[in-house]
């Protein structure tokens, strides 16, 4: 996953670095580090974003 498609993700649930952070229970400036591309983004949470951007949101009753 690259910095620009993890803040398109970001976008797209509305999420914020911070926020993905504490889902993760990973340090804020590690997720920022990720956006830049200063470190890499783990395998695991790319795949579990990816899985989440093709998973259709719950329709209303």
């Amino acid at each position: 996953m690259t910095p620009t498609r993890l803040r398109e993700c970001l976008s797209a649930f509305q999420w914020t670095q911070r926020g993905l952070a504490r889902a993760l229970r990973r340090d804020e400036a590690t997720v920022r580090q990720w956006t830049k591309g200063t470190v890499r983004i783990p395998d695991d949470i790319a795949q579990w974003l990816e899985s989440l951007m093709t998973t259709p949101p719950p329709t209303k009753p």
